[in-house]
């Protein structure tokens, strides 16, 4: 019998596309590396619309008139600016979160499915936003000197409460989620479920067909919200047991395995860092921009100043934040390989994500766009994984 070949495996399972289907794949990513630069320039340049025109500024005034009233400026100022700025970067978004997504058969949603739920998460957004900048505008009065250490603080524990929420209150907005239905699919994931301390009540199949021809899963929610999600996309991609357990496996990481916890903690310590540079920064990019009448980082008013430094300094950190989430996708593949032995199963799956994320970049460009391993490096890993752990009769659990 020959001697199973990882190297040989792995190419096999990529050749399943064509050619063509693989430079279309690496056109799209590679567009998309395009798109972040694009989308941190317009956040930019639509903050420094919004500064110039004055308006935050007559509404803070406007507010503080006749006594100092800061919390309800910060509000007024967030959803005045949330309003003003939304409209301004429509056709951005509809260019490259809808049209660029036509385009390459990535959506069937019409325009009319796509302008209405972006307008609800505008307002979803607009909420969030105000919650937040209403904490972190009380830190900056009130300890002037180390907000932005709290603040980090504070985004972690923003994090975690969007994590908790979302599927309850968020998720249902915009898709269907239903129990999977009965069946050998169901039996498979309740079975994976309870071996693994997973809550097996929470198995769902959404319509994520409805945004997207994506083939992909997810586990959202944290604590007693979390929840493990699979999208019609996956059956009506004839996603077969094995695929469901490689890719139910690798969501049922992340819930094992706290990530969501541990990127909050991640992101937190990275917002201390992207604060800290805002309060050193502020005052020479706030002179940079001419904003005129902005007090000071406290002043509400100057929020397109904050918005300005974090588009350019988030832009350059995505390396950083694609590197973090990649080691939390990175450790779910291994949990679905150790707890499931479904090599196959896994790369099977992962071949049919190369058209939104092509399969084989270089080091460089993993390392800088990534937030997920390159799909070549995820199945060459399932495969030295099968090759380690011949298959066994009875599956592991």
């Amino acid at each position: 019998m020959a001697q199973f070949d990882p190297a040989a495996a792995t190419q096999a399972y990529l050749a399943v596309l064509s050619p063509e289907a693989h430079a279309k794949a690496t056109a799209y990513t590679q567009g998309g590396h395009w798109v972040l630069l694009w989308a941190a320039l317009v956040t930019a340049l639509t903050a420094w619309i919004v500064l110039k025109t004055g308006i935050l500024v007559k509404v803070r005034n406007g507010i503080e008139s006749k006594k100092s009233r800061p919390w309800l400026a910060v509000a007024a100022v967030v959803v005045v600016d949330a309003v003003i700025e939304g409209l301004l970067t429509l056709p951005w978004s509809a260019y490259a979160d809808w049209w660029r997504q036509k385009s390459y058969g990535l959506t069937d949603q019409a325009f009319g499915g796509w302008l209405g739920e972006t307008l609800t998460m505008m307002v979803i957004s607009m909420v969030m936003t105000l919650l937040l900048a209403s904490g972190v505008y009380a830190l900056m009065r009130r300890a002037p000197k180390t907000w932005w250490a709290w603040g980090g603080g504070l985004v972690a524990v923003a994090f975690m409460g969007i994590m908790v929420i979302s599927p309850v209150f968020i998720e249902p907005l915009f898709n269907t989620y239903t129990p999977a239905p009965a069946g050998p699919v169901r039996d498979t994931v309740v079975t994976m479920a309870n071996a693994n301390g997973v809550p097996s009540d929470k198995i769902y199949v959404y319509n994520g067909s409805k945004q997207s021809n994506r083939y992909t899963a997810n586990v959202s929610g944290l604590f007693g919200t979390a929840r493990v999600a699979m999208s019609d996309t996956m059956f009506k991609q004839g996603a077969d047991i094995a695929e469901v357990k490689g890719v139910v496996g690798h969501e049922m990481g992340h819930y094992v395995h706290m990530h969501a916890i541990w990127l909050a903690s991640a992101f937190g310590l990275l917002a201390l860092g992207l604060f800290f540079v805002v309060d050193r920064l502020f005052a020479p990019v706030a002179r940079l921009v001419g904003a005129k009448d902005v007090t000071g980082i406290a002043d509400p008013a100057g929020l397109p100043v904050i918005y300005i430094i974090i588009a350019v300094v988030g832009l350059l950190a995505t390396p950083i934040t694609s590197s973090i989430s990649r080691l939390a996708e990175t450790d779910a593949d291994k949990f679905s390989l150790e707890r499931f032995n479904e090599p196959d199963g896994l790369a099977k799956a992962l071949v049919k994500t190369i058209e939104y994320r092509a399969a084989t970049p270089s080091r460089l460009e993993e390392v800088m766009f990534y937030d997920h391993p390159a799909v070549g490096s995820r199945v060459r890993m399932a495969m030295d994984w099968k090759a380690a752990h011949p298959p066994k009769s009875e599956p592991i659990y």
